[in-house]
């Protein structure tokens, strides 16, 4: 390859500088999920999980599916973190240090984690070995091919996770509701 070739085609060596912010941003985005899943307080975990889902809808507009990252940002970062704070207020959760949140069994899970990890990386890389990305037709993250992919094969999945999640208000409810009454 001669160098005037090398500069038409940036390989791996040469990132561009979206390639280096997508790295930046994961980086970021890993070390807020892993202080979300290390620490003791259950709002902070909820807060920093905010900003690891933020750091998502990030990457996603970082490989231009801003449809996406609009979804990302309404309903993971909007409802389900609301859900979630709303979850730990109605259940009168501890708001400070929590000693429940630390089970002693923090290496078996460190270890069972990196094994899932390295499976799930190895699947997956195993799976699209030799997947192309076709770029001629829609692109892959416009609002047309996702709302068609959504609805053709995913319905029943986000129905079932939207039915998940109001049975985990209604049982915050209750459950805020038996310990009112057993106060009085």
């Amino acid at each position: 390859m001669t160098l005037a070739a090398a500069a038409v085609h940036p390989g791996f060596l040469s990132p561009t500088g979206i390639e280096i912010a997508f790295v930046l941003v994961g980086l970021a985005t890993f070390g807020a999920a892993l202080i979300t899943v290390t620490t003791k307080q259950l709002v902070h975990a909820a807060l920093w999980l905010v900003v690891a889902l933020g750091g998502l809808a990030v990457e996603y507009l970082l490989l231009t599916a801003e449809f996406i990252a609009w979804v990302q940002v309404l309903i993971y970062v909007g409802s389900v973190v609301v859900l979630l704070l709303f979850g730990l207020m109605l259940t009168k959760a501890p708001i400070g240090r929590s000693p429940d949140a630390d089970s002693g069994n923090r290496w078996v899970a460190l270890g069972v984690a990196a094994a899932a990890a390295a499976t799930l990386g190895w699947v997956v890389v195993d799976a699209f070995r030799t997947t192309w990305i076709g770029l001629d037709g829609p692109a892959q993250g416009s609002t047309e091919v996702t709302g068609t992919f959504l609805f053709r094969h995913w319905v029943l999945p986000f129905e079932a996770l939207s039915v998940l999640l109001l049975a985990a208000l209604v049982g915050a409810i209750v459950l805020s509701r038996k310990r009112s009454k057993e106060l009085s």
